[in-house]
């Protein structure tokens, strides 16, 4: 962070800055208007701003993005309409994972016990196989396991284990995921 202080200034760089307002009007010419199967060309462009997307991602037009040179995305996992990575901090998104809509995944917050307010920026891991259900909150430094499930509407304050399903809010783990073939 380039400012502990929110109050006389910004957190971030003026190359952050201005990476993110290139970032912006490429997002808003280029990506928010291909149509929803050019998948391939959206994740064209993420990789020409520097994210690193695998094979098979599904990243829909409608997904609003911070900074993606700050994304990881495994192969095959989607990311719906909707969905927020609020990427002040690297967002890994694991192999056939699913990040819903209107799901907002957050890395910043603000230290309220300090003078200034300073930004904390902590990186969030998806695990392989999890999926993040319609308007979920992650909160910043959160680890969802391997096949984790976080319901609708949950608040993730906490690490989440593998193979569970999780909700509420605070999000708790309620019991094993099974899956059924």
């Amino acid at each position: 962070m380039v400012n502990q202080d929110t109050y006389t200034g910004p957190s971030f760089s003026v190359g952050n800055r201005a990476a993110r307002v290139l970032w912006q009007f490429a997002a808003f010419l280029f990506f928010k208007f291909s149509p929803r199967p050019f998948h391939s060309w959206r994740s064209f462009i993420l990789r020409c701003f520097g994210a690193k997307v695998g094979r098979g991602v599904h990243v829909y037009p409608g997904v609003n993005i911070w900074a993606p040179w700050n994304l990881e995305l495994s192969d095959e996992c989607g990311i719906a309409n909707g969905a927020t990575l609020y990427s002040q901090a690297k967002i890994t998104i694991g192999y056939r994972a699913v990040v819903s809509q209107g799901a907002y995944i957050c890395t910043g917050t603000h230290d309220y016990t300090k003078s200034g307010s300073p930004l904390i920026a902590r990186p969030i891991v998806i695990g392989d196989n999890a999926w993040v259900a319609a308007e979920a909150f992650i909160h910043p430094g959160i680890t969802i396991g391997n096949g984790c499930v976080i319901g609708a509407r949950a608040v993730v304050v906490g690490n989440m284990p593998e193979w569970m399903v999780c909700a509420g809010h605070p999000c708790k783990p309620l019991k094993p995921r099974v899956i059924v073939d």
